[in-house]
């Protein structure tokens, strides 16, 4: 699910915790983590709502919750960022964040 302006606030405040993916088309990093945080989605999708935040093309949300580096992952529960990882990590850092976003 992409995540603008216009719809960030609505889908962080849905009844599941939501997993942020801060990106961008010119950043290796990004690209390298894709299949870890697909798998993730593939796994967790019924308990977590995956998104991603384009940072180029979506400097607010950016700014309003600090994303300097990237790849930022982030989750969200009712509206609120509960914890954040920064930078390509291994796919259990990743998943520790989504169980976390769940209360595993």
């Amino acid at each position: 699910m992409k995540l603008t302006e216009e719809n960030f606030d609505r889908v962080v405040s849905g009844p599941k915790p939501v997993f942020i993916d801060y990106w961008a088309v010119w950043c290796g990093p990004c690209r390298i983590m894709d299949p870890v945080v697909d798998r993730l989605a593939r796994k967790y999708s019924d308990k977590v709502t995956f998104a991603k935040v384009n940072v180029d093309e979506e400097m607010g949300i950016s700014s309003r919750y600090q994303v300097f580096s990237i790849p930022t992952f982030m989750v969200f529960r009712n509206g609120q960022p509960m914890d954040a990882v920064i930078g390509a990590v291994g796919e259990s850092s990743l998943e520790k964040l989504v169980i976390s976003a769940i209360g595993g």
